[in-house]
């Protein structure tokens, strides 16, 4: 396969600035005034940071303001099969991913400006965002924070229409901190004086306490989940409701119950960001949301060929104790209205609580094939993970590779249709992607 440009140019920045984080706004900032400030010419932004959920209110903002007509650019990280993934530009009928030749000039350029200086490859990434977005026209920017908030290099838009924080829980410690009000105050780093702010369905009262806060402390418009908005479901149906009234909708077509809180942000977001949504766009929204990666079902593909026969697969690149609730609570669904026998295979990154992710499958997975994941030097090697799940209380062994694993069940399994869920990374899911010929688009 040969190698685009864009991907060569971001190759050769990485051979010169190190991976890794890097916390700090300086960086990026000088960099962005050698570029004119872009960040400053965006049409109205909504920022979105979180440990969980982020990805699906930016899918959620995106479908919402697509039917309702409005041309939206879309910036979410990190990617899963090429990078281009993480900007999506503006069109007639819907955004579509940044062309090669346009993404790999706007990198050269931002390189070009940066002149060789200290800077990490994200905040590179994050200036071409900047570049493309103020570039094209649009009437809307939704931008996904890449880690924490106060610190992230997407923290320079000075006037967010609109800051939204999804659900807080414990990820990324040695970079956030510790304690899930550490955590919080980080991600309430976007938070801007007087502008307004969304806050998420939070697990924990300690977060949202700190969240709330800070708004306050800031004067920004605030509008919290479960007291000036929310979600149910009624009927089958996904009832929203905020001070405007009730709105009767679809349910999302993002499987799990947590989708429908997170639907509920997204709309909460985009009506504070100044945007109508009418009933029938938002029901528009709801039937056609997509976000690949999470909880998506594998339908067709190479490696959904290899799987025993009538497989229900699903995909998903969750990967903390906070995701592997939400993944276990919407198969726990699925296994109401259809009963299947769950088999679980999953590759770990090591900075994640890995015993705390699989604790959430416990009495659901009949059995766990744990993998490597390719994509990444900090991968869990099989075995070890094979030990993490058994220390969680589940059964498992460790097998060579996806592949493997759908064909190891197929040999082995003799009962009915088996339910199959991948995951416990985005690293995983991306080269799952790549390896059934389904990439995002």
């Amino acid at each position: 396969m040969t190698t685009l440009a864009a991907d060569r140019e971001i190759e050769a920045l990485m051979a010169l600035h190190p991976k890794g984080f890097d916390l700090s706004l300086d960086r990026v900032t000088r960099l962005l005034e050698r570029l004119g400030n872009p960040q400053d010419l965006l049409p109205p932004v909504i920022h979105i940071a979180g440990t969980n959920g982020k990805g699906s209110c930016a899918a959620f903002s995106r479908a919402l303001l697509e039917a309702a007509g409005h041309l939206v650019h879309v910036h979410t990280s990190p990617h899963l099969v090429s990078w281009a993934e993480r900007y999506r530009l503006a069109a007639e009928g819907g955004g579509k991913l940044v062309d090669d030749e346009t993404f790999a000039e706007a990198i050269a350029r931002v390189a070009k400006a940066n002149d060789g200086q200290k800077i990490t490859v994200f905040e590179i990434l994050t200036a071409v965002t900047f570049i493309l977005f103020s570039e094209h026209p649009a009437e809307a920017a939704i931008i996904e924070v890449g880690l924490g908030g106060r610190f992230d290099a997407t923290n320079v838009v000075a006037r967010p229409a609109v800051s939204v924080i999804m659900p807080v829980s414990m990820d990324h410690e040695a970079y956030l901190g510790d304690r899930v009000e550490l955590i919080a105050a980080e991600k309430a780093g976007i938070m801007k004086r007087g502008c307004p702010v969304v806050i998420g369905a939070q697990e924990s009262e300690t977060a949202l306490q700190v969240l709330i806060e800070t708004a306050e402390r800031l004067e920004c418009p605030t509008f919290v989940y479960g007291q000036d908005f929310l979600a149910f479901e009624e009927n089958g149906r996904m009832v929203y409701q905020d001070e405007d009234g009730l709105m009767d909708l679809p349910p999302p077509r993002l499987p799990g119950r947590h989708q429908f809180a997170n639907a509920a942000a997204a709309i909460a977001a985009v009506k504070a960001a100044g945007f109508e949504i009418s009933h029938r766009a938002a029901e528009k929204a709801m039937t056609h949301v997509a976000w690949p990666g999470r909880m998506q079902k594998l339908m067709q593909g190479r490696l959904t060929e290899l799987a025993p026969k009538g497989a229900d697969i699903w995909l998903d690149g969750g990967h903390n104790p906070g995701a592997g609730v939400v993944v276990a609570e919407a198969l726990a669904e699925q296994e109401e209205k259809n009963p299947r026998p769950l088999f679980l295979i999953s590759g770990m990154i090591n900075t994640k609580d890995q015993s705390g992710y699989f604790r959430a499958f416990k009495g659901l997975v009949r059995h766990v094939y744990t993998v490597p994941v390719s994509l990444s030097d900090a991968g869990v090697p099989n075995d070890e993970l094979a030990v993490r799940a058994t220390e969680a209380g589940l059964t498992a062994e460790p097998v060579s590779s996806v592949a493997n694993a759908l064909m190891l069940l197929r040999d082995t399994w003799d009962g009915p249709a088996p339910r199959i869920l991948i995951g416990g990374s985005l690293y995983l899911a991306g080269a799952v992607l790549a390896e059934n010929g389904t990439p995002p688009t």
